[in-house]
């Protein structure tokens, strides 16, 4: 069982949170440069842990010629899986949308010259999709890049572009949420072969552990959830995300 986006070192205890639940590794998101080096340290300290290393949509107030210079030096390092996570916000600030743009851009071009894949956060205010448009208008200018929709949102147009695409989509606890229905819908439309399970730690607790801090373990909940939705064995489908997981961030095999 493999948690594909996690935020390990957002925990008190890191180390405590690895193998819950039987889980065999996990991916640590770098969603700025303190965050990417913190996610750098534990995956030299841990064999099963992973990192990516980039810039979040909200935090590019952060963006800066440095900032950039100690991203791109930790793409270097071999821990160093993907990139990101990157996208663009509307959420919150709606007004930031020419710096989330160039910081998305910049680690397109990242993704574009590494071969590493670009993990994507896509959020609008509700029952607006300026933002998801947004993102599928920069993708469309580059096509070769290998994408990962985290904590996909169900939206019916980025289903459709990412199939097209060969895009890998990555649902998080929010699944398993009675008013997510579209989430659920994609759920179950995605091709196994392209479909990954996430905690988002510690955001999103699935159920039954909603509205408690989310832990890289309970990616089991979600993952049961989504085998019932698509009638599968759950055994089955935690050896095809993680088989998933692993592919679309090159890493050695179990």
């Amino acid at each position: 069982m493999f948690d594909s986006h996690t935020h390990l070192d957002y925990l008190e205890d890191p180390a405590s949170a690895r193998g819950e639940l039987g889980l065999s590794g996990l991916v640590c998101i770098g969603a700025n440069l303190e965050h990417a080096r913190n996610a750098v340290a534990l995956a030299e300290q841990f064999p099963d842990v992973w990192a990516t290393a980039g810039l979040h949509p909200t935090d590019t107030d952060q963006d800066s010629p440095e900032l950039r210079t100690g991203i791109e030096a930790l793409l270097l390092h071999p821990r160093v899986v993907g990139i990101g996570e990157s996208g663009l916000d509307d959420y919150w600030d709606a007004s930031k949308r020419p710096q989330q743009l160039a910081a998305f851009e910049w680690q397109l071009e990242l993704a574009r010259c590494t071969s590493k894949p670009l993990v994507i956060h896509t959020r609008d205010k509700q029952g607006q999709e300026s933002a998801h448009r947004g993102v599928m208008d920069v993708l469309r200018n580059c096509p070769g890049v290998q994408v990962i929709f985290h904590c996909f949102s169900g939206h019916a147009g980025m289903l459709e572009y990412g199939l097209e695409r060969g895009a890998y989509f990555g649902f998080a606890g929010n699944t398993t949420y009675k008013n997510a229905a579209e989430i659920q819908a994609a759920a179950k439309a995605v091709p196994l072969g392209h479909l990954l399970v996430e905690t988002d730690a510690p955001f999103l607790a699935p159920v039954p552990k909603r509205g408690r801090p989310n832990r890289p373990g309970y990616v089991r909940y979600t993952l049961e959830f989504i085998a019932e939705l698509r009638g599968l064995e759950v055994s089955e489908l935690e050896r095809i995300t993680e088989t998933n997981a692993r592919t679309v961030y090159q890493l050695e095999r179990a």
